[in-house]
């Protein structure tokens, strides 16, 4: 089944109109995504008293409740995706999966314990749907168009970093300066209509993304690779792999619960050692064993192959669990530990730059709207009223922001501001990287492995470099902000 050459009568900006129907979906699912992750840390370890209060929450306990939401976000488009491939068709999971996370955002705006937890649940199983079926549906719309793929998902990865950008810049605001709750709301408020927005463009995609249709025995032969035993499992394999699930669950369930509920599932220390490290080192040994038995098996190119996989992936652990800072310790180091508070001209500079990074953005992504209304709206006029309005709302939050930054004489700069750098500097960038990759000199992978790793130690050593002088166990400082930029600078 090929309709991708259809898809092309109605551009936009020399693509399918299509591709920026998915644009803004996966923005306003950014959106959603990074604006509630800005504000959950600071939210939960907030003092308790004050005009917004928090809930006091131990950092260990914020930070692990972060980790196990982090876990389960990567873990269940594996299963979203496999349902969506052979059961329910990719444009229903994204529909199914961005409802469920309107109510997670829904039940977060509540502010009470058990919401929090239903809503966490519900952001993790409706990720696991809407995630992995986004650029499905990009690759089928372009089969034929392989000169047009890259392109297209250059297009799509923007909309990511707009929806982040937008995200953390209004919902981080919001919960500061507004409430929590209505931080939370607003990430649900956009959710849903980027659920809606979606939902009413679905004839623009033709039969692409529907309903999978059954393979018959003699097709479904024909797709299993002949060589698909070649290393079967043996009970030494299986032993490990159990050790392995064991563990990892034992881990994945007792860490979080002891450390924000106080609840040891299994209560006990191994070579002063406690359970939770105990089943975390045991899983990642167990892991690497079964790597060690099964890789002499495979032939001598896909043994170098396999290898070479798992040496990329351990380095990629490392990687994003130093870069998921940016939502755990890294707001707590900024609202504890970083001088935020602006006067006079120091303030007015910062005002005016914070209009330049959210006024043009947004200009720039309102215009690319613009386009996809002359081309679409007759033919999704609904769609396009709703992503219309979506943009109503956006400016006039933006306007308020703005006329109350300037009306005050001083200016505190939110905790969540600094993690927009990421995606500011990310837009900034990226042409100058493409640009190197397209040229001669463009280096190896694991160069670049190596060069994202040491890039991401320099910013950690300039927040450290700048706490130099802070006593051990201080619970407050008043360091520059520009170790933050510095930061983010090398993060991204």
């Amino acid at each position: 089944m090929d309709n991708s050459t259809n898809f092309f009568e109605n551009k936009v900006l020399g693509h399918p109109a299509g591709l920026f129907v998915l644009f803004f979906t996966e923005m306003w699912e950014r959106f959603s995504y990074y604006g509630m992750r800005a504000i959950l840390v600071i939210f939960l370890t907030g003092m308790v008293t004050g005009e917004n209060p928090g809930w006091g929450w131990d950092t260990k306990a914020a930070l692990s409740l972060l980790g196990t939401y982090a876990l389960f976000v990567y873990l269940t488009p594996l299963l979203g995706g496999w349902l969506a491939d052979n059961k329910i068709g990719y444009r229903r999971a994204v529909v199914i999966g961005a409802l469920l996370m309107t109510l997670g955002h829904a039940a977060m705006a509540v502010e009470t314990p058990t919401f929090l937890y239903i809503g966490i649940t519900l952001l993790i199983i409706g990720n696991g749907f809407f995630k992995p079926n986004m650029t499905s549906i990009i690759s089928k719309m372009y089969e034929g168009h392989d000169d047009k793929k890259d392109g297209a998902y250059n297009i799509f990865y923007m909309g990511v970093n707009a929806g982040a950008f937008l995200g953390i810049m209004l919902c981080g605001w919001v919960g500061e300066k507004v409430g929590w709750s209505y931080g939370f709301g607003l990430a649900g408020i956009f959710m849903f209509l980027g659920m809606l927005q979606f939902y009413f463009a679905q004839s623009l995609f033709g039969n692409i993304g529907d309903k999978p249709i059954a393979l018959t025995e003699e097709e479904k032969e024909e797709v299993v690779h002949p060589d698909e035993k070649r290393n079967p499992f043996l009970l030494i394999d299986y032993i490990l792999v159990g050790i392995f699930i064991v563990s990892a669950l034992i881990f994945i369930i007792n860490d979080p619960l002891s450390k924000i509920g106080d609840i040891q599932v299994l209560n006990f220390t191994i070579a002063q050692m406690p359970d939770s490290l105990f089943f975390a080192l045991l899983a990642a040994i167990s892991f690497i064993l079964l790597l060690i038995v099964r890789i002499p098996r495979y032939s001598t190119i896909e043994r170098d192959r396999m290898i070479a996989f798992a040496i990329f992936c351990l380095f990629t652990v490392f990687f994003w669990a130093a870069f998921e800072q940016a939502a755990g310790s890294l707001p707590v180091y900024t609202r504890d530990f970083t001088n935020r508070l602006l006067e006079g001209g120091a303030a007015t500079t910062f005002k005016v730059v914070d209009l330049i990074v959210t006024v043009v953005p947004l200009g720039i992504i309102t215009y690319v709207l613009y386009s996809l209304f002359r081309a679409t709206f007759s033919k999704i006029a609904l769609s396009n009223i709703i992503l219309g309005s979506s943009f109503v709302i956006v400016w006039g939050i933006v306007l308020y922001k703005l006329s109350t930054e300037f009306q005050s004489t001083e200016t505190e700069v939110p905790v969540t501001w600094f993690a927009i750098l990421n995606s500011l500097f990310i837009i900034i960038f990226a042409p100058l990287f493409t640009k190197w990759w397209d040229s001669k000199y463009n280096p190896p992978a694991s160069v670049k492995y190596f060069l994202g790793l040491a890039l991401l130690g320099v910013g950690f050593a300039f927040l450290a470099f700048g706490a130099r002088n802070v006593p051990s166990g201080a619970e407050s400082a008043q360091l520059s902000m520009a170790w933050l930029v510095l930061a983010y600078l090398f993060h991204t």
